[in-house]
């Protein structure tokens, strides 16, 4: 990145972008690739779009029936930037927090802040103020644009500095009374396209959250690769799903790829299994995003909706067994496209579609991507044996400020953290996570995190944390705890302490009480012994959300 052409007033994130010489090896082999060098994603996304297919084709769509066009949902972003730049003082470079559930609102903040040249740091409603607060000391937050029904915990976050601006609410000062008053159209900040527009956070193995930044191109990318050449969207289409924004999986699937396409999206605020099906049958909902669990509970539901718009199952987060995608091809008739991706590379990067799919892998590189599967030392490995799995393509990873760059960046590859065999056709099989950590129904769980939750209990004097392979969400957390001594401690309590410090998905689901966590005799925790046979009883059932 050439520090004389960003547009970037707040040099944080470029001065804290990894060397050069620590970034994957980039590859823009497709010639909708070759990006110009000044660019705001945010133009090309809502104004290119609304200039081509006009002002009034639907853009956003909600629950009760109502229906956001491309011009009106320009005038909406245009507004909500002037009140950041004339009312907050937000300044090109800037870190904006936005926080809230799924909502035109949110996405609207999202396009405001990189129109007015800032970074949009999504995170999910559920984190709360410990994760919130962590997230805004590691990206210098300065601003954050919250849905007013998600304030209480980003304000108990106490950030320094922090100035929270609410939407939805009644307040003189609330967002959208504010932009309201501000005049419509915004001149967009003349972005470079290797300026960071985004920072998304995700957790590691060592639970400290690892911030992904991704340029104004990247934004692009993702749709030019995946969303044309394996989704092939068109405008007609209405998309939903059940991914919230602060996950990369919605915000392309439910902001980016739709506005790309001329298309709409269906915001639902509560996505869960059994909210879509209604959803997606009242809404002639066309296009799908959810984890392989959603599909499996729907399954038991299909015969009650009419599903007969939907062409298009996107599924990702986590593996898709081959059972699930054949009972939902038996039911509906419908492909379940299936994919992997990662917060680091955006979105999905090895998938298949149509014709193309074989049940039970997860596909072929998409086009402007590549792929293969090495060992430890980088060298690829022969068709039919386990690796880990290396892509590269236009976006590559670039963490925050953060050592764990050179773990996941090697020899110009991504090294995705899965292992995968590649067979002789080419395709990809996943075969397990490569480290610790727990994916369940779509969410990435990082044990130590949680474990460094149930050690704030004053009660609690041992922890350990580990996924357990469960028939509906993939795998579970189970946590296995040490009381102190005297300590009667039951597991509801535990739980209900839990449910205070973490997102409910991270929240385990299984809590089994030990005299003592196995170890070597140096005192290393034995891991693998609690991944097996559960070593002692469980007091009390699994929590369930």
């Amino acid at each position: 990145m050439d520090p004389k052409t960003s547009a970037h007033i707040d040099s944080f994130a470029r001065e804290h972008l990894p060397p050069a010489d620590q970034w994957p090896e980039l590859v823009f082999d497709l010639p909708e690739l070759h990006y110009p060098d000044r660019l705001n994603c945010a133009v090309e996304l809502l104004d290119r779009t609304a200039d081509r297919l006009g002002p009034d084709r639907p853009a956003f769509r909600t629950p009760d029936g109502k229906v956001i066009g491309y011009g009106e949902l320009r005038d909406r972003v245009d507004r909500i930037a002037h009140v950041l730049t004339s009312n907050l003082g937000v300044v090109p470079g800037n870190r904006v927090l936005l926080r809230g559930p799924t909502t035109p609102h949110l996405a609207a903040c999202w396009l405001a802040v990189l129109k007015a040249g800032a970074i949009a740091v999504t995170v999910l409603a559920q984190q709360r103020a410990a994760e919130l607060a962590t997230i805004c000391s590691i990206a210098r937050v300065s601003h954050a644009l919250c849905d007013v029904r998600s304030v209480d915990d980003l304000a108990k976050a106490q950030v320094p500095g922090l100035r929270i601006t609410a939407y939805g609410g009644d307040a003189p000062d609330d967002l959208l009374r504010l932009a309201a008053a501000r005049p419509g159209p915004y001149p967009a900040v003349d972005t470079a396209s290797d300026d960071v527009a985004l920072i998304a956070f995700t957790s590691g193995t060592t639970g400290r959250p690892k911030g992904c930044m991704h340029l104004h191109r990247d934004v692009l990318a993702i749709a030019d690769t995946f969303s044309r050449h394996v989704l092939r969207p068109v405008p007609d289409d209405v998309f939903a799903g059940s991914p919230p924004l602060g996950f990369t999986f919605g915000l392309g699937g439910l902001v980016i790829f739709p506005l790309r396409a001329g298309a709409s999206a269906l915001l639902l605020e509560q996505a869960g299994p059994r909210q879509l099906l209604p959803a997606l049958a009242a809404h002639h909902v066309s296009v799908l995003f959810t984890a392989p669990t959603a599909y499996r509970v729907m399954l038991d539901q299909l015969d009650t909706y009419d599903l007969s718009t939907l062409r298009r199952c996107v599924s990702a987060g986590e593996n898709l067994p081959a059972a699930t995608w054949r009972s939902w091809y038996e039911r509906t008739g419908l492909r379940i496209i299936n994919g992997i991706g990662a917060t680091e590379l955006l979105h999905i990067f090895v998938s298949a579609a149509d014709d193309a799919i074989r049940p039970g892998t997860t596909g072929v590189p998409v086009p402007g991507w590549q792929a293969r599967v090495v060992d430890r030392d980088g060298t690829a490995v022969p068709d039919g044996e386990p690796g880990l799995l290396a892509v590269r393509g236009p976006v590559g990873c670039r963490y925050l400020a953060d050592e764990r760059q050179r773990q996941y960046v090697r020899h110009g590859w991504n090294l995705t953290g899965d292992t995968y065999v590649r067979d002789a056709d080419g395709y990809f099989r996943y075969v397990a996570r490569a480290d610790d950590m727990i994916i369940s129904s779509g969410y990435n769980i990082a044990g130590p995190e949680v474990e460094e939750a149930l050690l704030r209990h004053p009660e609690v004097a041992e922890a350990a944390v580990v996924g357990r392979e469960d028939e509906l969400r993939g795998r579970i957390v189970a946590a296995y705890v040490v009381l102190r001594e005297g300590s009667t401690l039951p597991a509801d309590a535990l739980r209900a302490f839990m449910k205070r410090e973490l997102a409910p998905h991270k929240c385990p689901r299984l809590i089994t009480f030990l005299p003592a966590l196995p170890r070597t005799a140096t005192g290393k925790l034995q891991r693998f012994r609690l991944r097996g046979d559960t070593p002692g009883a469980d007091q009390g059932p699994p929590a369930r959300e």
